[in-house]
């Protein structure tokens, strides 16, 4: 069978990557095209285009891309022509994966959307397209089946989150941990050089109020030592870890983690964590008029309760975030009321299942019947 999957991010390289593992086991034969990064290559995909050449962030940025991006899914298209699939797997990535499916339907080709877009918090009116242009959708946040199901009268499948398995698999394999003179504190700040740039330098600052602590900043999958040496330089007790996070994460007594699906790895590690975020004044001004949620990190979304700290725009600052770091270095209270809600967590996300073996369930079964 001939698979094409698309992914535009870190996380959906990841998941795409378990994602291919488990149909090549499925089907022997599988022929595997992607978009997505060096995990889905390894896995066994050949890869069309990297993710580090697709992901702008924000509203302003993406405007100013637009050329970039247009090319970009006129290249796709073509692409996926070309090859001829016998189902479209888009993961994510929705300002580009909803674009190709509504003309994939046209073309009639199968598709099976895996990680459903955010459109509980904002741009509910795709729904109505999606639920015209996709064969199945397959959720990984467990109330997003009740959402579509008695909002828009559309059954999908809640498979259950991958980072599940992919973490309890990595703890089971001698984790290769990050040593230090000194306790660790992760810091990560994301995959997209846009907002490393950001967040990164107030994030680092913060070291300098920690002496007695060894400062590790978790590099993103494809991008450069030499971009992140120059931020690292002022700072005697910060270094980095290449190709490591989970195995920093490990290390960890504390994180300072930018929003996305890096709040959810640490919650399921066990490491107390504070969210930095902050964009573009532009976008963050856009975004908070559209977008219709209580939180912006995915550990208190689940839960629907503040979990972990969230500083967001002018609040991610250096007063702010040395003094919520403080509390999870000393508030022991707090501390256990966290892990209270990070084993609440991990069960409710464990109930839909194994996210990758399921999905892979999906997508060969779609394939056979087209």
């Amino acid at each position: 069978m001939k698979y094409y999957i698309i992914a535009g991010e870190a996380s959906g390289d990841l998941h795409g990557s378990n994602l291919i593992k488990e149909l090549k086991q499925l089907d022997n034969a599988a022929n595997i095209q992607c978009w997505g990064g060096n995990l889905m290559q390894e896995a066994g995909g050949a890869l069309v285009k990297h993710y580090r050449d697709l992901a702008f962030m924000g509203f302003a940025e993406v405007i100013t891309n637009l050329p970039t991006i247009f090319k970009n899914i006129a290249f796709c298209k073509q692409d996926i022509l070309q090859f001829a699939p016998d189902v479209l797997v888009l993961i994510d990535y929705p300002g580009f994966n909803l674009r190709i499916a509504k003309w994939a339907k046209i073309k009639n080709i199968k598709i099976i959307y895996y990680i459903s877009p955010q459109v509980w918090a904002w741009k509910e009116n795709r729904v109505r397209q999606m639920k015209q242009c996709i064969d199945k959708m397959l959720v990984i946040l467990p109330f997003e089946k009740d959402y579509y199901r008695q909002k828009w009268n559309w059954e999908v499948e809640y498979v259950g989150h991958p980072l599940v398995d992919v973490i309890e698999q990595y703890q089971k394999n001698e984790p290769k941990m990050v040593t230090a003179a000194k306790p660790m504190i992760a810091i990560l700040p994301g995959s997209r050089k846009q907002e490393i740039e950001v967040k990164l330098p107030v994030m680092l600052q913060v070291a300098a109020h920690f002496p007695d602590y060894e400062f590790r900043v978790a590099q993103a999958p494809g991008q450069e030592d030499t971009f992140y040496a120059p931020f690292l330089a002022p700072y005697k007790n910060v270094s980095i870890v290449k190709n490591n996070t989970y195995g920093l994460l490990c290390s960890s007594i504390a994180a300072l983690v930018t929003s996305g699906t890096a709040t959810l790895e640490t919650a399921l590690f066990g490491v107390p964590e504070v969210v930095c975020y902050k964009g573009s004044a532009v976008s963050y001004a856009i975004a908070k008029r559209l977008v219709n949620i209580k939180y912006i990190c995915l550990v208190n979304l689940i839960m629907d309760k503040p979990v972990v700290k969230e500083l967001i725009q002018q609040d991610m600052n250096v007063a702010n975030i040395v003094t919520e770091l403080t509390a999870l270095l000393t508030d022991e209270q707090k501390l256990q009321a966290m892990k209270t809600d990070y084993a609440a967590l991990k069960t409710l996300l464990h109930a839909g299942g194994h996210a990758s073996n399921k999905t892979a369930k999906w997508v060969f079964d779609m394939a056979q019947k087209s």
